[in-house]
């Protein structure tokens, strides 16, 4: 019988000790040996005896030597697989991971999937959490926003190595985000950063501050937003690393795009993705495009038609890499917003509906522009009915929503386009609903 033959029953009632005792054990009696044969004559056969017993943790030298006189890999008796079953499931997760690079998203999901149902891994912590968060991230892309939740906050439950923890806590404060739970999306940034215990700032941290800069700036939260963006960027600029300066450069261009420093939105903007495209990898390049093209439209940058061909363009990059439902989501709006100022109205129709399409059904705020969106296009080819459907609907995507200033703008934005279309009840209660989301 082969080393991977061998059972670890009892194994989830043991320490880590007592198993590698057990194997070691069991692998010995399978080859007849007794404890005198198997130690001589480097090792006592007593300390053999308290090794299989738990009671000694052999040394990594020792460990080598039983293996080596036992004919069984050393990746066997440490993690209870064989060097074989070890190479396999490396290739299986680095296989996962290049298909979710590679924006194949429901493969990396199949993947990550099938590796966390192979036995062999239960032993390897650090290797199964890394395929738990392959899973996240890849149900994340998917869409399943809540999926994923559930699967962060299953893993946080258990040791994370710190990197690892901060890992996890961006990926969970941005599927919060994405899913417009924006106090759970603080919560998680601030429990990280808040307080005398944090690490020294790095790049991953600088990533987690970006996340929850977002959230506080989603939230409506514009004081604190500007704030933390200035600090951020003193931290990336300290830090000098490519990484830290685009996450911190992207999110301070959309606070300062919101809080009306279109200028310096632009600089923003511009700084990181002059980085991205040198360091960067290819999703998140694809991403920082549609936010540089977003800002340039909506500062007035750059001329809708240029924006509009450059979004287009990007719609095959997005394809090519592992961009979220929600990335996608984001640029076919854009794309609609661009082609609506460029008068293409069929067109920007149609990826206004694409965008809605993908997003989580009602409960946020870009389903609601999108149905804005709709109805002002209807509204200029002369179908004003139709148009006032779309911006009734926008009632069903704002109301599952706290209440919060960014509400209140999208409430105002609905009154106003109401309003257009003739819709005098519609737009009275609207500017009313976003009266109440001010706190007035």
């Amino acid at each position: 019988m082969s080393c991977s033959d061998l059972s670890s029953q009892g194994a989830a009632a043991v320490t880590t000790s007592d198993l590698v005792g057990l194997r070691i054990k069991t692998v010995r009696r399978q080859r007849g040996l007794s404890q005198a044969q198997l130690a001589h004559p480097e090792l006592s056969d007593s300390y053999v005896s308290l090794i299989e017993s738990g009671k000694r943790t052999p040394t990594p030298a020792v460990l080598e030597l039983l293996a080596n006189k036992l004919d069984c890999s050393l990746s066997y008796l440490i993690n209870g697989v064989t060097a074989e079953q070890m190479e396999d499931i490396e290739l299986a997760l680095g296989y996962a991971r290049l298909a979710l690079e590679n924006g194949e998203v429901a493969e990396a999901r199949t993947r990550f999937a099938e590796l966390l149902g192979n036995s062999n891994l239960a032993g390897l912590t650090a290797l199964r959490q890394d395929a738990e968060f392959g899973l996240a991230l890849a149900t994340e892309a998917g869409g399943d926003l809540d999926q994923a939740i559930s699967i962060m906050l299953k893993l946080r439950e258990e040791e994370l190595s710190p990197e690892r923890a901060i890992e996890v806590a961006v990926a969970l404060c941005r599927a919060y985000r994405e899913s417009e739970r924006l106090s759970a999306a603080v919560e998680v940034g601030e429990q990280l950063l808040s307080g005398n215990a944090r690490q020294p700032w790095n790049d991953l941290l600088v990533e987690l501050a970006a996340t929850l800069l977002m959230a506080y700036y989603e939230r409506g939260d514009m004081l604190r937003a500007r704030q933390f963006a200035a600090e951020l960027l003193n931290a990336a600029d300290t830090l000098g690393t490519p990484r830290s300066i685009v996450a911190a450069n992207w999110n301070a261009s959309l606070v300062a795009r919101a809080t009306g420093h279109n200028d310096e939105a632009v600089t923003f903007i511009e700084r990181a993705l002059a980085v991205q495209l040198e360091h960067g990898q290819p999703r998140n390049t694809a991403r920082m495009r549609v936010q540089s093209a977003r800002t340039r439209l909506r500062t007035g940058a750059q001329d809708p038609a240029s924006v509009r061909n450059v979004l287009r363009a990007a719609i095959t990059e997005f394809e090519q890499t592992s961009t979220s439902t929600i990335d996608q989501a984001v640029l076919y709006l854009e794309l609609a917003c661009a082609e609506y100022m460029t008068h293409d109205l069929d067109s920007a129709a149609e990826h206004a509906v694409a965008s809605r399409n993908l997003l989580p059904e009602y409960g946020h705020v870009m389903g609601a522009e999108a149905n804005l969106l709709l109805g002002r296009i209807y509204g200029e080819v002369g179908r004003s009915q139709e148009g006032r459907e779309y911006a009734a609907a926008v009632e069903s995507w704002l109301s599952p929503l706290p209440d919060s200033r960014r509400s209140a703008s999208h409430w105002y934005a609905t009154a106003e386009t109401m309003e257009q279309l003739g819709d005098a009840d519609g737009a009275v209660d609207a500017y009313q609903r976003a009266l109440a989301c001010a706190g007035l």
